[in-house]
């Protein structure tokens, strides 16, 4: 099938994004999102506060190894790692519904002129019940909110990871 082995991947060049996951509790979502960002070769994962590091079996479960090919570092809070990325130059969105946030399907990025144009990306992806922190909104440059039309407000964290992700797929690799 043509697939990288685990030292071609850790070679390879990467999707410029980071996932930062902000006190995701499930490690099962933990490892699914480790999936998903090496089916797409993102950078790497930030685990902030309570999320789960690897290794562990239930973050295995999901990951299938992947928490062994996609870098990850861990912080003690998403705001942390959010300072930094923006200090090394990365425009930051947290995923979140909020007052003026850009619908997914609207956003454009690296567009010159743009609010979002930066060779960097990062998103934030919060709680499974709380969502992402205040604070992390408020350093963050903007917020991503997925459309949704039914009776439900929000997607599972891994769900959206995935959705998410293959939007700067799109728009940074293909």
């Amino acid at each position: 099938m043509g697939r990288m082995n685990a030292a071609e991947f850790k070679a390879s060049e990467k999707m410029p994004l980071v996932v930062v996951l902000d006190d995701v509790r499930s490690m099962y979502n933990v490892g699914s999102v480790f999936r998903t960002a090496d089916a797409f070769r993102v950078e790497a994962i930030y685990l902030c506060g309570i999320t789960a590091c690897p290794p562990h079996p239930e973050i295995h479960k999901t990951a299938l190894g992947a928490e062994d090919t996609v870098a990850w570092r861990h912080f003690a809070t998403a705001l942390e790692a959010v300072q930094q990325l923006k200090e090394q130059g990365y425009t930051v969105f947290s995923t979140e519904q909020c007052e003026g946030s850009t619908m997914l399907q609207a956003l454009e990025l690296g567009i010159a002129g743009s609010p979002s144009a930066s060779p960097r990306y990062a998103i934030v992806l919060g709680n499974e019940v709380k969502g992402v922190h205040q604070e992390v909104v408020d350093a963050s440059d903007g917020c991503i909110e997925i459309p949704q039309f039914g009776t439900k407000h929000s997607l599972n964290v891994s769900t959206t990871a995935g959705i998410v992700i293959w939007e700067f797929a799109k728009q940074l690799l293909i």
